[in-house]
């Protein structure tokens, strides 16, 4: 908080805030991943063969759409999908096989404040536990941060959703709390989790990432030698 106004306390000054920019629709390049802008029709293809190794649609179960039961019906969500700007869907390229393997999408985009929300992640089980995910997770908060100048950077997901509040925490994020009864989707009650990154904790986090990242850091199985929680703890307990 900065100096108390009128005897009230008050946020702290924020001189001259330019505000953010809107993400563009241009890919980013990883050494693992490559971020592209949703194109469903260079993509369904490799969406669908990837989704296909879900047959029992639990990708999908904390997804406000989903499963799909055809090709026809990916391409059709695909092509509503990526004619909106909030969310702006991108697809994840795995660089080892070249496909398309998982989405993910800003939204709740407010440059006029400086917050965004990285949401719709679906990974395919061939991308998930890979280091192509967690370079992703990088590329895009990278972004955010450095490209568009965003203050807050948001995941949010069911409360019940274990696996996402995992991944969220092993990403860096911390937990803010939780809206209670905050949606209604599938036709059933949705309590969510907030989590967050904030501009000031991003320089320590970049370092815990490129560390991760670092081919040094893993075997010739491919093997992580540190994990990346643990260098995010040395990153924050550095700072």
């Amino acid at each position: 908080m900065s100096n108390n106004h009128l005897g009230q306390p008050i946020g702290f000054a924020l001189p001259n805030w330019p505000g953010a920019v809107h993400p563009s629709r241009t890919p980013i390049r990883g050494d693992f991943a490559i971020i592209e802008p949703l194109d469903p029709d260079r993509h369904v293809d490799d969406l669908h063969t990837a989704f296909a190794a879900d047959p029992d649609g639990a990708l999908w179960t904390y997804m406000f759409d989903g499963p799909f039961q055809s090709k026809r019906e990916l391409s059709s969500w695909l092509s509503r999908a990526c004619e909106t700007d909030d969310p702006l869907f991108h697809v994840i390229v795995d660089r080892a096989t070249g496909k398309a393997a998982g989405l993910a999408a800003y939204m709740r985009i407010k440059p006029e404040v400086g917050v965004i929300e990285i949401g719709h992640i679906t990974l395919s089980p061939a991308l998930q536990r890979t280091s192509a995910a967690t370079e992703a997770m990088y590329l895009f908060m990278k972004r955010a941060f450095e490209e568009l100048g965003y203050r807050r950077y948001e995941w949010k997901c069911d409360s019940l959703n274990s696996a996402s509040q995992r991944a969220a925490l092993r990403l860096g994020f911390e937990y803010d709390g939780t809206f209670k009864q905050a949606i209604v989707y599938k036709g059933r009650n949705r309590d969510t989790a907030w989590y967050s990154i904030l501009d000031r904790d991003w320089p320590s986090l970049k370092c815990a990432y490129e560390r991760w990242l670092d081919p040094r850091n893993f075997d010739n199985e491919g093997q992580q030698r540190e994990r990346l929680p643990e260098l995010i703890a040395q990153s924050q307990a550095d700072r």
